[in-house]
């Protein structure tokens, strides 16, 4: 359902390679091949991203955890990806021992649940991760922050009992559709992607797979489009395909449905009657990768991010020194309140600060002359309209700009 794009499929004043330098956000140099440097605005973007995602997986009863970014070969030959992704995979010696930096954090989730003595009462057990991953992209392929060798995976896996598969599943569904709404995506295509020539587990386990995931699809009211042998290795799955401005379709979402890794690594828990029982497994992520969809929203929207998300929310901007401790006192409600303001007090005329907030995407400026700072007022600019009102319900207006949606 996602495609590439080639360097010229794109104005290059929106294309996100131009964008993440000119906007400093963060850059890419041949040292580090597919790999991010984050500047401090990029970082506070990538954070708002996250936080995102956080309150997401907060409202649907996921509990963050942190996993290795190194582990042995021997979980990786249980899990499967040394015989079916090691390719794409970084193996490193470890004290005369093969190893590997994750690709996934499927096997470190998997450790921890082990460890959980999982009883009914348990379940659905949901864990959630930003996990740094690494895979071993070949150079061909590598597209700015389409396509990186080192990149953060909002992972998320779902240990359950069979009779919690489908509502886990339409959970998920239904809150993908609100959470990509917030970021301006109403328009999107699901993908239900089946068993690949290579993978694991016998075909019984896949036909039931593949049926209760589509059953649950129904459920969840998707209208999917069937896309044979696109399934990961272990099990099919549903994924979410985004539109955006230029008509583009960039495969974001998934959830997946897995028999195999929890039969593979021994995986139980107690039932009602005392019995082991073996649970399903659901792996799930909103962004996919996070450096990828900010890619995505930075080219959907040319750069002029909603408030909510942009890393400098507001300027702050003297019209002449005698003003500077009206907006240094602006600057610090603002901040208080939890808005990413900045103060703008440079020698520079008005019209160009002006400018060059709106050249860097700032969404709203708030501007103090000899009028606001006598009546302790702001001259508040969100995009194209203008309007002055006094400070604390300019700051109280802003506050409401800036509320996320997701």
């Amino acid at each position: 359902m996602s495609h590439d794009i080639s360097p010229h499929s794109v104005l290059d004043a929106h294309d996100h390679r131009a964008l993440g330098p000119r906007l400093g956000l963060f850059h890419l140099q041949e040292e580090a091949p597919a790999m991010v440097f984050w500047h401090p605005r990029g970082l506070v973007l990538a954070r708002a991203l996250e936080d995102a995602a956080r309150r997401r997986a907060s409202a649907d009863g996921y509990h963050e955890v942190r996993t290795p970014q190194l582990l042995r070969q021997p979980i990786w030959e249980k899990s499967g990806h040394w015989q079916h992704f090691r390719q794409g995979m970084f193996a490193v010696a470890d004290e005369g021992c093969c190893a590997a930096l994750k690709p996934v954090s499927c096997p470190g989730h998997i450790q921890i649940a082990q460890r959980s003595a999982l009883s009914y009462r348990d379940l659905p057990l949901r864990l959630c991760e930003f996990g740094l991953c690494h895979r071993d992209e070949p150079s061909g392929t590598l597209h700015g922050l389409f396509r990186l060798r080192q990149f953060t995976q909002d992972d998320g896996h779902v240990f359950c009992a069979p009779d919690q598969i489908a509502a886990e599943i339409v959970r998920f569904c239904q809150g993908a559709r609100r959470f990509y709404a917030g970021f301006g995506f109403d328009d999107f295509a699901v993908g239900l992607s089946t068993r690949p020539p290579e993978r694991v587990g016998d075909d019984a386990l896949w036909d039931r797979a593949e049926a209760e995931l589509a059953a649950a699809a129904r459920e969840a009211g998707l209208d999917c489009v069937v896309q044979p042998g696109e399934g990961a290795f272990y099990g099919p799955k549903l994924e979410f395909s985004l539109r955006d401005r230029l008509g583009r379709s960039w495969q974001c979402g998934t959830i997946q449905l897995d028999f195999n890794l929890p039969e593979r690594f021994g995986l139980h828990y107690i039932d009602e009657a005392g019995q082991r029982r073996r649970p399903a497994m659901l792996h799930r992520a909103i962004y996919g990768s996070l450096e990828r969809f900010l890619a995505i929203v930075l080219e959907h929207h040319a750069g002029a991010l909603p408030a909510w998300l942009a890393p400098v929310q507001v300027v702050v901007a003297p019209v002449a020194p005698a003003q500077q401790a009206a907006a240094e006192t602006a600057v610090a409600e603002l901040r208080a309140a939890g808005i990413r303001a900045e103060l703008d007090d440079r020698r520079e005329t008005l019209a160009r600060r002006v400018a060059e907030a709106h050249a860097q995407g700032v969404p709203m400026l708030a501007v103090i002359g000899a009028r606001e700072a006598s009546s302790e007022a702001l001259t508040l600019r969100i995009r194209e309209e203008q309007q002055v009102l006094p400070r604390a319900q300019a700051v109280a207006q802003i506050v409401r700009h800036c509320a996320p949606p997701v």
